[in-house]
């Protein structure tokens, strides 16, 4: 069973092509030129078409706070945004738990590993958050200035 149908043949074709390129023929030139000229709009084209346009410029808003609050206000917002953000991160583990359960995934051991590792970070985080609003009060009862 051939390859090429039944007109063509690789030997024909490679014939057809010394044909092409003989010095007897004065439009060779041309239309090599007219063929890449092509195939490059071509290939132009298909490299604008794929580009990501640009990204919209992402707005950040920060929380302004009053000059004169105190450093134990915002060591207790630590403390709360903290509290938050490991609830916020136990809700979407839930989720991705829930899909690995789907999947077959096994996950447990290491899940079990890493909030061991997690607990133990946050025990740590939480003792010094303590200490420091203590200090932070002791500080404001003693009518002493806000440290930074």
């Amino acid at each position: 069973m051939p390859i090429f149908p039944r007109p063509v043949s690789p030997r024909s074709a490679f014939a057809d092509l010394r044909e092409m390129f003989s010095p007897d023929r004065p439009h060779r030139w041309t239309l090599l030129a007219l063929s890449a000229a092509l195939t490059g709009l071509m290939l132009w084209g298909f490299a604008l078409d794929s580009r990501i346009p640009e990204q919209p410029r992402e707005i950040t808003y920060v929380e302004s706070w009053m000059a004169d609050r105190k450093d134990s206000d915002i060591i207790r917002k630590q403390i709360t945004d903290l509290d938050a953000y490991e609830a916020s991160l136990a809700k979407k583990q839930g989720t991705y738990q829930k899909l690995a359960d789907t999947f077959g995934i096994e996950y447990r051991e290491e899940a079990a590993r890493s909030e061991a590792q997690r607990k133990a970070v946050l025990a740590a985080i939480h003792k010094r958050l303590q200490e420091r609003l203590a200090a932070a009060e002791a500080r404001e009862a003693a009518g002493g200035a806000t440290a930074d």
